[in-house]
């Protein structure tokens, strides 16, 4: 495995397999181990766990993605999951979330979590998540802009999974590979999109519509105000 230029961790169990919403893109829930980085004193350590080695360690869980080969994505360096306040979670070995997303509902996901690693409570723990919510492009209430690559698509309609609060808004612009505004898909074309919803169908002044976009190099400039964007697609 690869990681690009990030700092290097001991990865464990990173259990890559494919995102049931889009199986181009691998996703890896992974577990990072720091071997001498103790969180618990000695005596609390001990009263937890046998194995002296167990102690003097700890791990929480990262999200990594990859489109294949061996080249990771970290963009996200933070943990993805934290230990938590227990300090049963805080013993060495613990925190390695279970291979696997599981669909719950249109809105919800789940995923599954190792805790209190070798120690009688042992069990798995389910953490819930919106759908697509790995990460997000979030943007404050003074607003933000996100252009993205160039990009071909196929499709007729353009689908977006947000949130906003009452305040904010979403408006999205289709751009040539230069960066000019497509006549009828600017931002002024766009009526603000505001609310919580995973596939949110865009819509200009003229409609929905932009098969005839379909094939062609463009780029998406989004306008966001305390909103997060967390995913789109062309369907």
């Amino acid at each position: 495995m690869g990681c690009g230029d990030t700092p290097p961790e001991h990865l464990y169990t990173n259990g890559t397999h494919p995102y049931y919403r889009a199986p181009h893109i691998y996703i890896a829930l992974a577990k990072r181990f720091f071997p001498t980085k103790a969180a618990l004193p000695a005596d609390q350590a001990k009263a937890l766990v046998n194995n002296p080695s167990y102690r003097v360690a700890s791990s929480d869980s990262v999200f990594m993605t990859t489109r294949g080969g061996n080249h990771y994505d970290r963009t996200v360096m933070e943990a993805f999951i934290r230990p938590g306040p227990s300090p049963e979670d805080w013993v060495s070995r613990d925190n390695t979330p279970a291979l696997g997303v599981v669909p719950a509902n249109q809105r919800q996901m789940f995923i599954y979590r190792l805790s209190h690693y070798a120690q009688p409570t042992c069990h798995m723990a389910r953490y819930s998540l919106r759908t697509d919510g790995f990460v997000s492009v979030n943007a404050p209430y003074r607003g933000g802009e996100l252009i993205t690559k160039p990009v071909s698509f196929a499709g007729s309609k353009l689908e977006i999974n947000f949130v906003t609060s009452a305040a904010g808004g979403v408006r999205l612009e289709i751009q040539d590979q230069t960066g000019k505004p497509l006549a009828g898909y600017s931002l002024a074309d766009c009526p603000e999109i505001i609310g919580d919803e995973i596939d949110h169908t865009v819509a200009w002044g003229a409609g929905t519509d932009v098969a005839k976009l379909a094939g062609k190099t463009v780029r998406l400039r989004f306008a966001l105000k305390d909103a997060d964007l967390f995913s789109l697609r062309f369907f």
